[in-house]
Order: structure tokens, then C-alpha cells, then sequence
């Protein structure tokens, strides 16, 4: 089965953490439903940052489901998907249009370091409540980058979960999924269905 983004906010397991990321979704829902999912990569098509985003929390079901009984996992499903939802959040404001009509990262976006103090202050702003390890995460989502280090773990486990479902999204599937017949039952680009709805 292939989940809405508000279904699967259901299954954060941190109840304080369901109604304000509810409430981030709906009051930017126009926002995120127009902004890319990068400049590039992936999900890089007018409403694809809504598609990557529910993209990567379906992966993130399939993966921790199948892979528990396996692996024993320290966090719950609720936090790699919390931790999943909130992992590009500065990309709906960060994104423009150059003068050759080309999409591109506006100035205060173009450093790693930017758009997690970017995506930090989102995080308060709805008072979402992160712990220790949820931080930890958010902030190496997409890799341990310069703070890696031979001597010690930097990215916690919840953090390598998740990075695992944004390469799977954004370099597995970045074109995923179709406007048609995509293999994924269920699922189906927000451009089809924003046509379906107004047909």
C-alpha cells in the first residue's frame, strides 16, 4: 500500500508531534505542493518536493517493516518517518527561478550549514519536539559530510535509516514515481492526481 503524507503523520508515536507537523503541512500545503524536490537530481518537476517527501516516508515503512524482525532497530517506525518528514523542510522556500528559467538555490540556501539552521528554526516554529537522537538524524540525514571521523560513530542509527531512504528515493527511484503506471501500486505523481481531481 502506498500511504498519503497525512497518513502516515498518523504513525509518529510522539502525540505532541502529530498535530503541529499537521499543521506545518496544511498551512503550507500550496507551498510544498509546488516547490521541487531538487534542481536537479530528483523529484526535480513542478509539486516534487511533495512527491519526494511522500515518497521517502512510504520507503521508510516498506524498509523498517520488513527489515525489524531482522535488525532490531533502537527507534521506532513513528520517528524515522518524523525524522523523514522533516528532513527537507527547507527546500519549499529555498528554491528559484534563474534567468534562463532554470530552477536554482537562492543565496541563503546554498550552504548545508544554512538550510539546517533554515529547517532548525521551521522545526521550532511548530513546536515540534525533537529528542537527542531525532536531532542527530535531521542533521545527518544526508550524510556525515565534513563532521565524519574514523574514531568515532557520528551518524546515529535512526540517522543511517533514514539517509538510506533518501538515497533510495532521490537515486533509486528520483523519477519515481510516474505520472503513469508506476510499478509502486498506489502510487501516483501530485501532478496526476491535482488532474484527476479537477477533471
Amino acid at each position: 500500500m502506498y500511504y498519503s503524507i497525512e497518513e502516515m503523520l498518523g504513525i509518529v508515536d510522539h502525540p505532541i508531534n502529530r498535530k503541529p507537523c499537521l499543521k506545518l503541512l496544511k498551512e503550507n500545503e500550496s507551498l510544498f505542493k509546488t516547490a521541487p524536490g531538487s534542481t536537479h537530481n530528483h523529484q526535480a518537476w513542478h509539486g516534487g518536493y511533495w512527491d519526494h517527501i511522500q515518497e521517502i516516508m512510504n520507503i521508510a515503512i516498506v524498509l523498517y517493516k520488513n527489515l525489524d524482525p531482522l535488525w532490531i532497530f533502537n527507534f521506532t517506525l513513528g520517528e524515522a518517518l518524523l525524522v523523514v518528514f522533516l528532513h527537507d523542510l527547507e527546500k519549499p522556500w529555498a528554491f528559484e527561478s534563474g534567468p534562463d528559467g532554470e530552477q536554482r538555490r537562492k543565496i541563503g540556501f546554498r550552504t548545508k550549514f544554512n538550510c539546517h539552521n533554515f529547517r532548525m528554526k521551521k522545526i521550532e516554529k511548530y513546536g515540534i519536539q525533537l529528542n537527542t537522537s531525532q536531532l542527530n538524524a535531521i542533521k545527518y540525514v544526508e550524510g556525515e559530510l565534513n563532521d565524519y571521523s574514523s574514531k568515532k560513530r557520528v551518524m546515529n542509527e535512526l540517522a543511517a535509516f533514514c539517509h538510506m531512504c533518501d538515497l533510495a528515493s532521490a537515486r533509486i527511484r528520483h523519477n519515481h514515481p510516474f505520472e503513469k503506471n508506476d510499478p509502486w501500486p498506489g502510487a501516483e505523481r501530485l501532478k496526476k492526481l491535482n488532474q484527476n481531481k479537477n477533471a
